[in-house]
């Protein structure tokens, strides 16, 4: 038994595809779009692409992030400053 709502909003031609296809197949608009969701996630949703959408810009980042190096066990307390330096360095500031 279905006890859970959803609700959200969408153009009036993707309401009225919609709306058509429930019909022409005999089901219920809320049948149709569980079928289309199914389908969906069936299918890896939209796990797929998001992945390699996320994966884009996380290895531009870490081209950009710093790493600090070595065997100083105050290096997290020095962070600040050991950034400052290597900005400097590799900046000229």
């Amino acid at each position: 038994m279905k006890t859970e709502v959803y609700r959200w909003r969408v153009s009036t031609e993707l309401k009225t595809v919609l709306e058509r296809e429930a019909r022409r197949r005999k089901i219920s608009l809320a049948k149709a779009l569980d079928l289309a969701a199914q389908e969906w996630l069936k299918n890896g949703g939209a796990g797929k692409d998001d992945d390699r959408e996320q994966k884009r810009p996380h290895d531009a980042a870490l081209k950009a992030i710093a790493t600090i190096a070595g065997d100083d066990p105050r290096r997290a307390e020095n962070a600040r400053e050991i950034l400052r330096r290597l900005i400097r360095k590799r900046h000229g500031r």
